[in-house]
């Protein structure tokens, strides 16, 4: 993985003219459409540094720019490469947007880039800090699904709804809390991207992050089941 852009460091030629290209999504000599070097990444698609910590503004500014030249109506009567190539590259350039478009999708995204971040290959474990309200939590789901199913009285169904209420809302808390941590660290990553460190503490950086997110899925999966049965 390199702290710069891969479009903006590769090493390519135009399949036109055979001019430089340097992994540029046009030939500056010819301006024919240029396939993309192979392993570029959604940041390196608009020109980007690998940095978490995006202008918003400047994100949309770029995809709209790259959307209107890179739409398929501009390759009309090109040939069928350049039609191709549009098409394909249209397509990734919405992709990007969409993946870079968030502070956590960014850090999902350079994760999953890298290797790190694969679902589903094995059971989330509640975070050791969390055991106790995790197990209180779901004997009070319990209660809940025990007393709808049981027609229970109710008073006794409006006090667990009020526990269950109260979990929701400190669990929402700890989401946010997630959330500035990735906040934190997403700020270190750009200082390491800037001062250009080496690999290890990039992968370093990179499994602090995992750890983050695996702790945040399992807390939004927490609050998302709680508001279901709320909400049942």
């Amino acid at each position: 993985m390199t702290a710069s852009s891969t479009m903006s460091t590769a090493s390519a030629s135009c399949w036109s003219c055979g001019a430089a290209t340097s992994g540029a999504h046009f030939c500056a000599k010819c301006g024919k459409i240029q396939p993309l070097p192979k392993g570029t990444d959604y940041f390196a698609f608009f020109g980007l540094p690998q940095k978490l910590r995006i202008d918003s503004a400047d994100l949309e500014k770029r995809f709209h720019s790259l959307s209107w030249k890179l739409h398929p109506d501009n390759f009309v009567r090109a040939s069928e490469n350049e039609r191709e190539l549009s098409l394909a590259r249209s397509s990734e350039l919405n992709d990007a947007y969409r993946a870079l478009s968030t502070p956590l999708g960014r850090v999902e995204y350079l994760l999953a880039h890298n290797g790190m971040r694969k679902e589903g290959q094995k059971k989330q474990q509640a975070p050791p800090e969390l055991l106790e309200e995790v197990f209180e939590l779901n004997e009070s789901l319990d209660e809940l699904r025990e007393a709808r199913e049981a027609g229970g009285d109710a008073a006794s169904t409006a006090k667990v709804r009020e526990k269950l209420q109260d979990a929701e809302k400190t669990f929402t808390e700890k989401l946010e809390d997630v959330d500035a941590q990735l906040d934190s660290i997403s700020a270190e990553w750009d200082a390491v991207i800037d001062a250009d460190n080496n690999e290890a503490t990039r992968r370093a950086l990179m499994d602090r992050m995992n750890e983050i997110l695996n702790r945040r899925s399992y807390i939004r999966n927490l609050v998302n089941k709680v508001a279901a049965e709320l909400a049942a």
